[in-house]
Parts: C-alpha cells; structure tokens; sequence
C-alpha cells in the first residue's frame, strides 16, 4: 500500500511540474516580441522614483521597441557610455552633460523633464535653517558644523551640491561632512543614512516624496531657484559609435518630447502620492504651453 501511495504522490507532483512549465511556456510565448532594443545609460533617481519604467512601457505600447536601461549616478552613466554600447543617455548635470558633447561623445542634447532638490534635516533643526535661501543655509550648517551628508560620487546630485557649495564660497571639509561610502548605490541608500545619521542632506524632491513616510527628517529648505533639477537626454554620436542605434534613439527621443510623453511625466506620482514627482520641460512643451 504504502508503495502504491508513493508512486501516486509522485505522479501528482510530476503532473503538476508539467501544467506548471506548460503555463509559464505558454504566458511567455504570448508576451509580444520588440521590434527592436534601445539600450540607455540613466540617472538613478528618476529609475528609483518610477518614472523611467513608466516611459520605457508607455514607449514599448506605442512603438514596439523596448529600452533598457543600466542605472548608475550622472558622472559614472556618462562614463559607462563613453565606453560604448549604448545608444543614448539620460542625465541631469549641465556641466558634465556640456563636456560629453563637446569632446564629441554625445549629440542631440534635448530637455525631458525637471523636479527640485530640497535641503533636509532633523525635525529640530539644529542649525535653525528652516525657510532660509539655499546659500544661507549651507553658510550657517558650515559655520555651526552640524552634520551633513553627501554621496561623493560626482553624480548628479554630487555635482549641484558642489556646485552650492562653490557658489557659498565654502569647501566643505572636517567630521561634520560625512561622505556616505555606498554613494554611488543611489540616492534613496543615501537619504535612508542621513536620517538615521540625524544629518541635513541635499536630495531630489522625488526621492523624498517616495520615501518621507519611513523618514524622521523634514524638508528644512525649498523653492529656491537655485534648487531646480533639469534632467535631458543625449544620444550617442554615431560617428565616434558607428553602431550605435540612430535612428531607434531619435524615434525615442522625439516621442519624450511629445505631448503623449509629456503628459505622461506631467501625471506621474499624483495617484500614488498625491503630487506629481517630475514635470513637463521639453522645448516642444514649452512652446506650446507657454503661460
């Protein structure tokens, strides 16, 4: 008897593997083949808040072409497309952005979106900052040495807090400025160590929004325009890499700049958070948006 249960019991489990590959076999078979892949280097932050999956699928419905992306701060995006095998770029520092294009890695620079950095900090504001402009609040968080955190990894966010810090004539510098050594994981790792470090930190508004319900800290420092966040994309010159996939990334790039696209960033995170996360900044948006 006990045999006879054996072999049913094995029967039944060698039944149930096979509906079970018969059905994983079948739901891939029905997924739609790409026409074609466009591979793009990206920023982190707009990876993490969402926004780059969102246009990745609204543009694979629309076209049948599917990008995908690697993620990695500005500076190391740029660096990883240097070397090839990517087809465009999407970043957020002028400065490097300029450079890329100038020693004739990249063409085609156009607009995509913007959000704001906010400075954040503890709810008790040890170096009483709250609602001061941004240049005046790096003075006295510098002057009191109260904590503070940077990625340090020449992303995008590294690049306009130095860029700040620059503009407050300040080098920051001593145990008050701490460099958070997994920098380059991100900008939510990042944020997620200057709460628990009870440091003030600069940081995009969708990386805050996405997580302030698990935060201590607050929002110390915004509306300065000093703060804006312009995020473009760049497609690789073909004539430094010549197999690069041209005409794919313009048809990419002319969609982000699309009204469709444009409506898409416009909306996005509302639902969810109840503010939009990112917001319309395309030349063609603008243009025909114009207040």
């Amino acid at each position: 008897m006990r045999s006879v249960r054996a072999l049913f019991a094995m029967l039944c489990i060698v039944s149930l593997t096979i509906l079970v590959s018969t059905a994983w076999a079948a739901s891939v078979g029905s997924l739609p083949e790409p026409k074609d892949v466009l591979l793009m280097a990206s920023t982190i932050g707009p990876i993490d808040a969402g926004i780059v999956g969102a246009l990745e699928e609204a543009y694979f419905a629309d076209s049948g072409v599917r990008v995908r992306h690697a993620g990695a701060g500005t500076g190391a995006a740029l660096e990883m497309a240097k070397r090839g095998g990517f087809d465009l770029v999407m970043v957020h520092a002028r400065s490097l952005e300029d450079r890329f294009v100038a020693e004739g890695f990249g063409v085609d620079r156009r607009d995509i979106m913007y959000n704001d950095f906010v400075v954040l900090g503890p709810a008790e504001d040890p170096a009483r900052i709250r609602g001061m402009g941004t240049i005046a609040a790096l003075k006295r968080i510098a002057d009191t040495q109260a904590p503070f955190v940077t990625r340090g990894d020449n992303s995008g966010t590294h690049v306009k807090e130095k860029e700040l810090w620059a503009k407050a004539a300040i080098t920051p510098q001593g145990r008050w400025y701490k460099v958070y050594a997994r920098g380059a994981d991100g900008n939510a790792p990042t944020l997620r160590y200057a709460d628990a470090e009870r440091a003030y930190i600069l940081m995009d508004r969708a990386t805050y929004v996405t997580l302030k319900t698990d935060l201590r800290g607050v929002v110390q420092v915004e509306g300065d325009p000093d703060l804006l966040n312009y995020i473009a994309v760049i497609r690789m010159n073909p004539l430094r890499f010549p197999r690069a996939s041209v005409q794919n990334a313009i048809a990419f790039m002319d969609w982000l700049v699309s009204d469709r696209a444009q409506q898409l960033i416009q909306s996005f995170g509302r639902d969810r958070y109840g503010e939009s996360l990112f917001f319309p900044n395309s030349d063609e948006w603008r243009r025909t948006h114009a207040k």
